[in-house]
């Protein structure tokens, strides 16, 4: 049944009969669609299934689940980098909402206003978001992970209009491989976790809630660039529904290579000093100096560049030589921290982050995000510091 142009496709799986909504995230024509198929004239359906994770399901539905966002956990837990890059695709979809009077996600809260309204059961599809992100930066390499990072940085504080491209790829795409990809180099890195595999968990949750609960017709409202390979899935997969959602939702480990270098760096860090102590009393503490000063200096560099406060600017100056010689701590959790407890969020800034952060001042201004710039600039600081200090220390050796 065609009822416009929304592209629609019709998939069997077992004995459950699936209607795929392909929508665009940029159309009004998109939300209509829903309101039409889940309309009293629209077809038959006892169950609406939506491309989202609970976590964005919740940030669309309660705008005050951010409140409730644990900032001391988010640093100890370094998971600063997975909320940025959420906070950077939400200030994408604010822009392009700001660009063409649509509300992000109109369709998807259409779908899921009018399951409550008519009682049919809405079922969260899509993988976690933050799985996702962790999937993808695992597909790159350091320098395109750095590059995609300063890339939506750059991207979400420009106020620069959405260009014709990126409204055409919103159009026939999905909003994260168009959101995260415009930064990266090589796309094909990104298709893998952000729309293939993305396509096997949601065909693997459709048919697993099908299996559980018996549903005979469910409409399912999805980006148009998942239509082609959803359909695919569900009519070729055979493995069991559970066995690929497990797989998809693992976080591969870090290379042997990269959870030992960090050690690998103490080491050498260590032994020039000894060395150097070894030579001569005098050059030993000239190579202290250099790395406390160095490393220190840019990561305090980094917390001012954040507007920190100058208790934490200080706190990073001395933590910085120090947790660059034990990996299991960095200088931007203790920055983070200190900035944490000395300018504590108010309520005020929670409700309003989503709006401060579209602009540069808005980062800035909000301590929430305020509290991530600083993690991330005296990260950068000392992590520059420390190889900068390191290579200072060996050329006064060979000197």
């Amino acid at each position: 049944m065609q009822l416009s142009e929304e592209p629609i496709r019709e998939v069997q799986t077992g004995s459950t009969h699936i209607t795929l909504l392909g929508t665009a995230h940029v159309s009004k024509a998109s939300a209509d669609k829903v309101a039409e198929l889940l309309g009293p004239d629209g077809p038959e359906v006892d169950a609406v299934a939506v491309e989202l994770c609970r976590s964005r399901a919740e940030s669309m539905t309660n705008p005050e689940a951010l409140a409730r966002l644990d900032l001391f956990a988010v640093i100890r837990q370094r998971r600063v980098y997975m909320v940025a890059a959420s906070l950077a695709l939400g200030a994408y979809q604010q822009r392009i909402a700001d660009q063409f009077g649509i509300e992000p996600g109109a369709e998807q809260r259409m779908a899921m206003r009018l399951a409550e309204v008519r009682q049919l059961p809405l079922l969260l599809i899509d993988r976690e978001v933050g799985t996702t992100l962790r999937r993808a930066a695992h597909n790159l390499g350091w320098f395109q992970r750095l590059n995609l990072f300063t890339g939506l940085l750059a991207g979400l504080l420009t106020r620069e209009k959405v260009t014709e491209e990126e409204v055409e790829s919103l159009k026939q795409g999905d909003i994260l491989e168009t959101a995260f990809a415009e930064f990266a180099q090589d796309r094909s890195s990104l298709f893998t976790p952000l729309i293939d595999e993305r396509d096997q968990y949601m065909a693997a949750r459709l048919r697993q809630e099908a299996e559980q609960h018996g549903y005979r017709n469910v409409l399912a409202v999805v980006g148009a660039g998942h239509l082609k390979g959803l359909s695919e899935q569900l009519e070729s997969a055979t493995e069991p529904p559970e066995q690929t959602i497990a797989s998809l939702d693992q976080v591969p480990p870090p290379s042997r290579f990269w959870r030992a270098f960090p050690w690998l760096v103490v080491v050498v860090i260590l032994s020039v000093f000894a060395y150097g102590f070894t030579r001569n009393p005098e050059l030993g503490w000239n190579m202290v100096a250099d790395w406390v000063l160095i490393n220190g200096g840019l990561s305090a560099l980094g917390a001012a560049l954040a507007a920190a406060h100058p208790l934490t600017v200080l706190g990073a100056f001395f933590a910085a030589p120090l947790t660059s010689l034990n990996p299991t701590i960095g200088a931007g959790m203790v920055a983070g921290a200190l900035e944490l407890s000395l300018r504590r969020p108010s309520v005020g800034d929670f409700g309003s982050l989503r709006e401060d952060v579209t602009s540069l001042r808005g980062w800035w201004r909000n301590r929430v995000s305020r509290v991530l710039l600083v993690f991330i600039f005296s990260t950068i600081g000392s992590a520059a510091g420390t190889y900068l200090a390191g290579f200072r220390i060996i050329d006064r050796l060979v000197a």
